[in-house]
């Protein structure tokens, strides 16, 4: 799939900018800040409007980060949109020291691409949630991020060789897409750019030996 990064200004500036025709757009945190769901409920914002709207126009489907606040309950977030509609909200699980307040579930969400797992902010410093979504069929890990601090690197390429998904990752200012061999095969600033990210579909037959699981010998009838 060709994914196209903006890692960097708003929402609204993308629709100004040229930029090549791809299968998914990926947003970092800074595309359109807080969203409150009371007041996009009452039309007096619409932000959710505005991604499933790119999304159409594109044909593309729209990942974007934002911090999503239900009530005075605000948590990190990310809304995934494709062919016009809202196809759902991911919300960051792992939270650390109480910045935010934490989501309750991962979602994988089932494309005209494939199934695409979302993680969001530092969910990506936890392996059981990269894990999960490989476990659950996912093909390809998308990670909306906010400013990133120089691990996320290591560990988008770690996740990648462990579970043998491709990695896709878009912070404030910062890209890139670790694929399962666990090269780093792009990285970059520069915003709004593209990459290809290709989905190997290599398995494997793992053997393990281990103590215990007793099951007593079959009976002769």
């Amino acid at each position: 799939m060709d994914v196209c990064f903006v890692s960097r200004g708003k929402l609204g500036e993308f629709y100004e900018h040229a930029y090549e025709k791809a299968d998914v757009i990926l947003f970092g945190f800074q595309a359109i800040g807080e969203v409150s769901y009371e007041r996009e409920l009452r039309g007096e914002t619409t932000y959710f409007e505005e991604i499933a709207r790119l999304s159409k126009q594109t044909s593309s489907i729209v990942v974007c980060g934002c911090t999503t606040d239900a009530k005075g309950h605000k948590r990190k977030s990310a809304v995934v949109a494709e062919n016009g509609r809202i196809l759902g909200v991911s919300d960051m699980l792992n939270v650390i020291d109480g910045e935010v307040g934490s989501g309750a579930n991962l979602r994988i969400y089932d494309t005209k691409i494939g199934k695409i797992g979302v993680i969001v902010a530092e969910d990506l410093y936890f392996a059981d949630a990269i894990s999960a979504l490989a476990l659950c069929g996912a093909e390809y890990v998308l990670c909306v991020y906010g400013e990133a601090e120089g691990i996320e690197g290591v560990l988008c390429r770690s996740s990648a060789f462990y579970y043998g998904l491709s990695i896709v990752f878009c912070g404030i200012g910062y890209s890139l897409v670790a694929e399962p061999s666990g090269e780093l095969i792009f990285s970059t600033p520069c915003s709004p750019c593209t990459a290809r990210v290709e989905n190997p579909r290599e398995y494997h037959l793992v053997e393990t030996r281990r103590r215990g699981f007793y099951k007593p010998p079959k009976k002769e009838y």
